[in-house]
């Protein structure tokens, strides 16, 4: 049975013109199970029918997200597409929102998903990456926009599990942490929890169709990537890449300071900032080494 939290992860997406085709199938099964009335999900009742308000878990919509919501339902089961159920909403909450680009606005207030994929292979040295991510969710957790982000993440990543968490989370924001190997690519894992390299174009070709799917921010927390930071670039609006081998505690630090100064409410800019002055201000000789790049500036 779907979790309540999921499905208003799911519906927030829906709402903000972020969903993907995993998000329909799974309110399709959910839908043609239960209908859109007063459904059980463990122990919350999912109420969708025609209140006031809609109430899933410890949640509840009011206003034109109802009723789109509530059209978005119908639409599901009688089978509509992702792009229709897009033009759905828009339709719907356009009168609400005089400026609809403001949902799609790289720098808005809508929930963004933050994506951390980890890889440190065994034949690799050993990186702390469980710190690193445990460091962001704390960062997050204590910050006062939290409501405004989801994170996800997926460790041991091989090129499929990549590929397969950027279909299934469609986030606004990817975080890699791992190695990186200059001009080679990236290092993932295979089979066998070994290094595989993964090439800048391919990573490039990937980044570059979600960049019209919502995908604003790439952080390549790796040494030497900022090879793939400059050609992710091209595509994404926000890239950073380190110009250099960086130690553990330095990345581990710039993860802390950029998603710290990103949960108060700043710029990706002012969070690349922020994640060079966390590693100044430990002593750790390598403020220099993370480099932003910025499709619209052009800059750096």
């Amino acid at each position: 049975m779907t979790d309540p939290s999921n499905l208003n992860d799911i519906i927030q997406r829906i709402l903000n013109g972020h969903q993907t085709d995993a998000d329909v199938e799974v309110l399709r099964q959910w839908f043609n199970k239960g209908g859109i009335q007063d459904i059980q999900v463990g122990k919350n009742i999912v109420n969708i029918g025609q209140g006031q308000g809609i109430h899933i878990g410890d949640r509840t919509y009011q206003g034109l997200d109802t009723q789109a919501i509530r059209e978005v339902a119908s639409a599901v089961i009688q089978g509509s597409n992702t792009a229709e159920i897009q033009e759905i909403v828009r339709s719907i909450l356009k009168g609400e929102f005089q400026n609809l680009e403001q949902r799609e606005n790289p720098q808005s207030s809508s929930r963004k998903t933050i994506l951390v994929v980890a890889s440190s292979p065994t034949n690799e040295a050993r990186l702390r990456l469980d710190k690193e991510v445990r460091e962001i969710e704390e960062g997050l957790r204590r910050s006062q926009h939290r409501e405004k982000f989801i994170l996800q993440q997926r460790g041991a990543v091989r090129p499929d599990d990549l590929r397969r968490a950027m279909l299934d989370f469609n986030p606004q924001i990817v975080h890699f942490s791992g190695h990186g190997s200059g001009e080679d690519g990236l290092v993932l894992e295979n089979d066998l929890g070994e290094a595989q390299l993964v090439s800048t174009e391919a990573l490039a070709n990937l980044f570059k169709r979600f960049a019209t799917r919502g995908l604003e921010c790439v952080v390549l927390n790796a040494c030497y990537s900022k090879i793939q930071a400059e050609v992710i670039a091209q595509h994404i609006d926000y890239v950073v890449g380190m110009n250099s081998n960086i130690g553990d505690d330095a990345a581990i630090k710039f993860a802390v300071g950029f998603y710290d100064e990103l949960a108060a409410g700043y710029s990706y800019e002012d969070a690349y900032h922020g994640g060079c002055d966390a590693i100044a201000l430990q002593g750790i000789p390598e403020e220099h080494t993370p480099v932003f790049k910025n499709l619209k500036k052009k800059s750096n």
